[in-house]
C-alpha cells in the first residue's frame, strides 16, 4: 500500500469539512501496535511544608490513578479516536502487569495480545503530583533486550494478528521489546504481508528501521540521528531527507513541538504544518497521540498529507490536557468545526482579494467557476445550484448582490437578511470557496475582472440570457446551466410564509 499517490495532483489543502468526513470514517481503521508497554501511575496530593530531614516537599497523597502508557497509550488513543487496535507487548507477572491487562481488556476497541514474562518486570512510571506540578517520577523497568524465547513469542503473536489489520505501528520506547531480533523480523513479516509500517523511533541509528513505510522522529531524535538541528523548516527538510535515505521508506514525519510538523516524501516538496495547539498544559504522551491519529487517518483512507494534518490537530488538543491524555473523535470534530467557522469568515472578501485568489488558482491549473444571485433565503434549489456549479469547476466564487442592489431589483421589502448575514451563510456552504459582493444591478463588471473559466446559472435562463456569457466564451470558458427543481424559489417561499392561514 502506498499513501503518497493518493494525493497526487492535488495542489490545495483539504478543507476542514473534508477532513471531518475522514474523521467520521475512523471506525474503519484496524491497527496493530507493537512495542514497549508502560503503566503510567499518578499519585496526587497536597504539599504544605518541607521535610525537616532534607530540603524536599512533603506530599500528602489524596488520590491515585493508573493509565495505559507507551505502546499501550498508542492503542488507547486509537481506540478513543474510534479505530480498532490490536496491542502486542510484554508485561511481567506482577501487579503492574495485571493492571495493564485489566485496563486494556476493559477498553472497547482494544484487543490485547500481551506476552507475560515472569522474570521481567512490567515497566511502570509513577509521577507524584501536586496540582499541575510534578514533584518526582519513579521509574521501575528493565531495558534489557528480550531473550530468544520472549522474542519468539512476540513474533508468533505478530504473525497471528497481521492479516486482520490494515497497518502496523512500531512504538519503540527503548525498553527492550523491539530489540534487533524482533524489529528486523517484524519488518520482514510486514513486508511479506504488504502491511505499511509506521515506526516511532528511539534509536540513534535509523537504518535499523529500514523497511518502515513512515518514520516519525521528534526534533531531538532526528538531530541525534542526522546531526542536523531541525529548528527551521529548511533544516527539518534536510534532516528528514537524510532519515528517509536511512529507512528507504515512503516518508518521514518530523514532529517539532511548538513549531509543528514537517512531512518529507520522496521527490516532493516538504510540507510544513504549523502547530494547531491553542494552549500547552503538558506534552506527555503527545507523540503517542500523534502517531495514533496518523495511523487511524491512514487506515480510514486519508492521503498522507491529510493524515498528517489530522495528526497535527489531534496532538494540538492533547497537549492542552494534563498528563498522559487521549483525544476523542468528537473532540477532533469539534476543533475542525471551530476552525472551519473561522475559515468561513475568511471566505468573504472584496473584489481585489477575489481577483488575486482567482488568478492564483488559475496559475495552478484550477478551473474557476462563478455564480451570482441575491440568495436571500437558502432553499433546496440553491443547494442544487451550488453543488452542480462546484462539480463543473475546481473552485467556486459566488457573488452576492448588496442590500442596495437587492432593493432595486426586488423592491423595498427585500432582502430579508442583510448582506453580511447572507455572505456568512453562503461562505458556510461546502461547495463555495469564496464569496464577494457587487453593488451593480448585474455582475458584468465583476465577471470581467475575475475572468472565470465557468459561468453557472439556473436552467430558467438560456445561454444568451446569462449576463457575461459573451465575455466568458470569448476567453475560452463555458456557460453551465443547472436544472432546477420546480417550486423552489425565494419568492414562493415568502408567499407561503405570508399566506393567511385558512
Amino acid at each position: 500500500m502506498t499513501f503518497i499517490s493518493k494525493n497526487a495532483g492535488r495542489s490545495t489543502p483539504t478543507s476542514d469539512i473534508e477532513l471531518a468526513d475522514i474523521v467520521r470514517n475512523f471506525h474503519a481503521a484496524r491497527v496493530l501496535v507493537i512495542g514497549d508497554i508502560i503503566l503510567d501511575r499518578y499519585v496526587t496530593g497536597s504539599v504544605q511544608r518541607l521535610s525537616p530531614e532534607a530540603p524536599i516537599p512533603v506530599l500528602r497523597p489524596m488520590g491515585d490513578r493508573s493509565t495505559l502508557g507507551g505502546a499501550a497509550n498508542v492503542a488507547l488513543n486509537i481506540a478513543t479516536l474510534g479505530g480498532k487496535a490490536v496491542l502486542i507487548g510484554v508485561i511481567g507477572a506482577d501487579e503492574a502487569g495485571a493492571t495493564v491487562q485489566r485496563l486494556s481488556e476493559a477498553t472497547e476497541n482494544i484487543t490485547p495480545a500481551l506476552v507475560t514474562i515472569a522474570q521481567r518486570p512490567t515497566t511502570a512510571k509513577t509521577r507524584f503530583m501536586t496540582g499541575s506540578h510534578q514533584l518526582l517520577r519513579l521509574d521501575e523497568e528493565t531495558v534489557a533486550p528480550l531473550d530468544a524465547a520472549g522474542a519468539e513469542t512476540v513474533l508468533a503473536a505478530v504473525a497471528a494478528h497481521l492479516d486482520a489489520v490494515d497497518l502496523v505501528i512500531l512504538s519503540d520506547y527503548a525498553k527492550g521489546v523491539l530489540c534487533d531480533q524482533v524489529l528486523g523480523q517484524v519488518l520482514a513479516l510486514c513486508q511479506t504481508a504488504k502491511r505499511p509500517v509506521i515506526a516511532d523511533p528511539k534509536r540513534a541509528d535509523f537504518t535499523v528501521y529500514r523497511g518502515a513505510t513512515i518514520l516519525t522522529p521528534n526534533e531531538h531524535e532526528v538531530r541525534v540521528a542526522t546531526r542536523i538541528t531541525a529548528d527551521h523548516d529548511e533544516e527539518a527538510d534536510r534532516a528528514g531527507r537524510l532519515a528517509l535515505e536511512a529507512t528507504e521508506g515512503e516518508a518521514v514525519l518530523v514532529t517539532r513541538s511548538a513549531k509543528g510538523l514537517t512531512l518529507v516524501c520522496r521527490e516532493q516538496e516538504a510540507l510544513h504544518l504549523p502547530t494547531r495547539a491553542r494552549e500547552v498544559a503538558d506534552v506527555s504522551g503527545a507523540g503517542d497521540t500523534l502517531v495514533a491519529a496518523l495511523a487511524v487517518a491512514l487506515g480510514a483512507g486519508a492521503s498522507l498529507p491529510d493524515a498528517a494534518t489530522l495528526a497535527n490537530a489531534t496532538a494540538g488538543i492533547s497537549v492542552g490536557k494534563q498528563g498522559t491524555a487521549t483525544v476523542s473523535q468528537q473532540e477532533l470534530l469539534d476543533v475542525l468545526h471551530l476552525d472551519d467557522l473561522v475559515q468561513t469568515d475568511r471566505k468573504v472578501v472584496g473584489l481585489a482579494a477575489a481577483k488575486e485568489k482567482a488568478r492564483d488558482w488559475q496559475r495552478r491549473g484550477l478551473k474557476v467557476g462563478f455564480a451570482n444571485g441575491c440568495f436571500d433565503l437558502i432553499h433546496p434549489g440553491h443547494v442544487r445550484l451550488l453543488s452542480e456549479a462546484r462539480a463543473a469547476c475546481d473552485r467556486l466564487i459566488v457573488a452576492l448582490n448588496t442590500d442596495a442592489s437587492v432593493k432595486r431589483l426586488k423592491g423595498p421589502s427585500r432582502p430579508l437578511q442583510n448582506e453580511m448575514a447572507r455572505a456568512t451563510v453562503m461562505a458556510s456552504m461546502a461547495p463555495v470557496d469564496l464569496v464577494t459582493l457587487f453593488d451593480e444591478d448585474t455582475p458584468l463588471e465583476m465577471i470581467a475582472e475575475l475572468r472565470p473559466d465557468v459561468l453557472v446559472k439556473g436552467s430558467d435562463y438560456t445561454v444568451e440570457q446569462v449576463v457575461g456569457h459573451e465575455l466568458v466564451q470569448g476567453w475560452g470558458g463555458k456557460v453551465v446551466l443547472v436544472q432546477l427543481k420546480d417550486g423552489h424559489s425565494t419568492t414562493n417561499t415568502i408567499k407561503r410564509m405570508t399566506a393567511p392561514v385558512t
